[in-house]
């Protein structure tokens, strides 16, 4: 007697990842009217080891999404941010106020839990705790084996899998011996000082640069703190580990965080994936967002805002392609138009910051006036494009005069 086989299931879109840029793209599709599987080996909550901090890119992002902050219970605004050079020199940068959010914290155990379900609510169905185990495309699509689940047949597959996609490596896309071009370690902190209990705190460090330590708030008197260094620099990511205590006893930090800090769980480690420039964006049926593409800022190793980014631009370009488009070559297109200028800026400035002399000067430039100060602080947070000024395309009126996001929220 022969044994019949599972159906297949056939949607239009399968997304393997629910983080930001998964969930993104699959609120955008499913918004259209695109019938959408979003699959993750993970159930939410989860944490991800990050540094929680929301650009003014990524709050806008998310408003777009329709997510609401008042149900993010941790979620803290920040309009001032605190940097200190090498040498000691500190200056403060303060984001515009009464105009909307600019910058904000929000652990990604409940962040991520959010978005997973506001893509719910969007109509796409999330598949939580089922893994890809393989896929294939041909010239109509992607089929994908996910673990018990069974066969999912799509028109376009969307990885938004982190930086070892387990999507790139089936579809034999990925790079072996890619380690990202930077390393972070994170660990929670609470009881910390009235600053690092309320601003953002950047400390370049002489032996870190172009890394830094960083103290982000967090309710209740905690704080993220961690710092991150380049791979290829003077420490190695084994390094880490051991530097971290000596690190956390420098004075100026333990003035920082103050008397009765204590540090919560345990520490992690990550790496970040950040050369969307050299990054393989498709395959003939497959769109990569987020780490997957390697999306992160080569300056400040923040991801959420460019993950966002790309999953919307990777779901515009499916939903403006229709049936028989070419979703991958737009979406190519749009990816570099959003994201390179900046990523090039980015990283001519990560080599102005690798040295003390040029980041003593750096501070000093940004801290000349009240208008280096503000605009300084909107920049680096992503207000406005990186590279606005090197990118006439991008020039129009208001562009570096908006409103926050969630204005009146």
């Amino acid at each position: 007697m022969t044994r019949s086989l599972p159906p297949v299931r056939t949607v239009d879109v399968i997304v393997v990842g629910a983080g930001p840029a998964g969930c993104a793209a699959a609120i955008t599709l499913a918004r259209a009217g695109i019938d959408t599987v979003v699959i993750d080996k993970a159930t939410f909550p989860r944490d991800k080891v990050c540094g929680d901090g929301l650009t003014t890119s990524a709050l806008r992002s998310l408003e777009h999404l329709g997510l609401d902050p008042s149900e993010i219970a941790s979620w803290t605004d920040v309009d001032t941010c605190w940097v200190r050079t090498p040498g000691g020199r500190t200056a403060r940068f303060e984001l515009p106020r009464g105009r909307g959010r600019y910058v904000a914290v929000a652990p990604r155990f409940e962040l991520d839990a959010a978005l997973v379900d506001l893509t719910r609510k969007a109509g796409a169905d999330v598949l939580e705790g089922h893994a890809l185990a393989g896929a294939a495309e041909d010239h109509g699509g992607v089929t994908a084996e996910v673990a018990g689940v069974g066969t999912i047949r799509a028109r376009w597959a969307i990885g938004a899998d982190g930086m070892w996609s387990p999507l790139r490596r089936q579809l034999g896309a990925s790079v072996e011996g890619y380690l990202g071009e930077w390393h972070a370690f994170r660990q929670y902190a609470s009881g910390v000082g009235p600053i690092a209990s309320r601003d953002f705190v950047v400390y370049f460090e002489e032996d870190l640069l172009p890394g830094y330590f960083w103290s982000f708030p967090l309710p209740g008197g905690r704080a993220n703190v961690g710092f991150g260094i380049q791979r290829g620099g003077r420490y190695r990511t084994r390094d880490m580990k051991r530097l971290w205590p000596e690190l956390l006893e420098r004075p100026h930090v333990r003035d920082l965080l103050g008397p009765d800090s204590a540090l919560e769980g345990t520490h992690r480690a990550w790496p970040i994936p950040a050369r969307v420039d050299q990054a393989r964006a498709v395959t003939r049926r497959a769109l990569f967002v987020g780490d997957a593409v390697a999306a992160c800022d080569v300056l400040t190793g923040e991801g959420i805002g460019q993950a966002l980014a790309s999953g919307l631009r990777a779901a515009e370009a499916i939903r403006d392609a229709g049936p028989s488009g070419d979703a991958a070559r737009t979406y190519e297109r749009a990816l570099h138009q959003e994201l390179l200028a900046d990523h090039r800026m980015s990283a001519l400035l990560v080599h102005g910051l690798s040295t003390v002399r040029r980041a003593e000067w750096a501070l000093a430039l940004a801290d000349a006036n009240d208008w280096t100060r503000r605009n300084f602080a909107r920049w680096l947070f992503e207000d406005y494009p990186r590279a606005l000024v090197a990118t006439p395309r991008r020039w129009r009126r208001g562009a570096v005069s908006r409103p926050g996001a969630f204005v009146g929220r």
